[in-house]
């Protein structure tokens, strides 16, 4: 089933990204709207697609899906934005974007578990130690909120914040196992941390209001571009199809949305993982839901909710129609949405912060998981190794985004091993 899905996923992605409907990568988005007005060609758009997207497919998605069991969406979905966008606009164009993206699809999933299984027989196997890269993650990830109030309202609440998540963390520690009604109830820290953190954020967005009753940009952004939501909301068919396979595949384990969720569904913690990535999609509403009104080109995962969905859902037919059902919601609440972004500025801008902060908090805890996984394979030689790459790696001339460096320092680490254990250099 999990490669019917994945070649589903591809199919449609790529169908999507041809015809201009929906576009996964966020830089991407706003030039489409260039090439369908005229003002650009099909291969300019083709060779801007590959230039914003390839580099974060090899540098990103995949070292992350090698990590785990499970693939990072953006493996399939930055490759189908380059896939969709190479063929011509037209209806044969159409079916060999839905034919290649299905194939890819299908062999970046059997692709990824061949390379599982030649590692498995190298004189060093270093899977298993990789898969501590993510493991700072799971813990790390609850400061997120303290990051976004501090960025918003202040080192002091900030700090306020990150007090509060500490103390219940640690109270939940010592007392968060009890008996219930003769049952054993466990409660997890660093889940109740991140929701009573969350909780926090929030109430500080809630209560930052619009000064006066007057339209904001976000209404009147509306207002120009009607004739782009119109479009939106003609194509929300394929687009709830899309959604409902994102999350039928989330509920199947075969992909996760981001790299917090990833860790957290392969470590076995699904309601950690389901409330990251809806703090995650809280977070992306503001972006999905403007650049959307502005562009008239949707996000095939649209605001991001279908992952959340497919975490809690676990039945993939269940999850299908609860994942549909969200982007339906979600295009014809888009007026709704930009009304309300308008009264409520504060939440707007906490938006705009969580992704950063949840990216800042992604840098420490990957780069800390590189150096954890590599010593694992070679104690003492691996955090030399991948604090070496992360230093010089912002002195190249094209370095990797700083999220990704953990990973694939970890990853050569464990290549160079191999090959120091075939000269003589390391182990037995």
């Amino acid at each position: 089933m999990n490669y019917i899905v994945a070649v589903l996923l591809g199919g449609l992605a790529a169908l999507l990204a041809n015809r201009g409907v929906a576009i996964f990568n966020d830089g991407l988005r706003p030039i489409v709207p260039e090439f369908l007005e005229g003002r650009m060609d099909r291969k300019s758009l083709a060779a801007t697609s590959f230039a914003l997207s390839f580099g974060l497919v090899v540098g990103f998605g995949i070292p992350f899906s090698l990590t785990t069991h499970i693939i990072l969406i953006h493996s399939i979905l930055l490759g189908t934005d380059i896939i969709g966008t190479s063929f011509s606009f037209d209806k044969k164009g159409a079916i060999l974007s839905t034919v290649a993206g299905g194939l890819y699809g299908l062999l970046i999933t059997l692709g990824l578990k061949v390379v599982v299984e030649l590692f498995a027989k190298l004189p060093v196997n270093f899977l298993p130690s990789l898969g501590k890269v993510g493991s700072p993650i799971i813990v790390a990830f609850a400061a997120f909120p303290a990051l976004v109030v501090a960025y918003q309202y202040g080192f002091k609440k900030g700090a306020t914040t990150f007090g509060l998540t500490i103390v219940i963390r640690q109270l939940v520690q010592k007392y968060g196992t009890f008996m219930f009604d003769g049952s054993k109830v466990v409660l997890n820290p660093d889940g109740m941390a991140l929701l009573v953190a969350m909780v926090i954020m929030i109430a500080f967005a809630m209560r930052e209001k619009a000064a006066t009753d007057a339209p904001g940009s976000n209404a009147m952004l509306l207002n120009i571009f009607a004739a782009r939501v119109e479009r939106i909301k003609k194509n929300i068919l394929g687009l709830a199809l899309m959604g409902g396979i994102i999350s039928a595949a989330i509920s199947l384990h075969l992909v996760a949305g981001d790299p917090i969720s990833l860790n957290l569904l392969a470590d076995g913690k699904t309601s950690e993982a389901g409330l990251a990535a809806l703090a995650r999609a809280i977070g992306f509403v503001p972006l999905v839901a403007t650049t959307a009104i502005a562009t008239g080109v949707y996000a095939p995962a649209g605001m991001t909710f279908v992952f959340a969905i497919g975490i809690f859902l676990r039945n993939p037919f269940i999850a299908f129609i609860g994942g549909a059902a969200a982007i339906c919601f979600e295009i014809y609440a888009l007026g709704a949405i930009a009304k309300f972004l308008d009264k409520f500025p504060g939440v707007k801008g906490c938006g705009d912060q969580i992704r950063t902060a949840m990216s800042r908090v992604l840098e420490v805890a990957l780069i800390v998981g590189g150096m954890i996984a590599a010593d694992a394979m070679a104690p003492g030689l691996g955090y030399l190794f991948v604090a070496g790459v992360y230093i010089l790696n912002k002195t190249a001339k094209k370095p990797l985004v700083d999220m990704a460096v953990g990973p694939v320092a970890a990853i050569f680490f464990g290549i160079l091993l191999n090959i120091f254990s075939v000269l003589g250099l390391y182990g037995a």
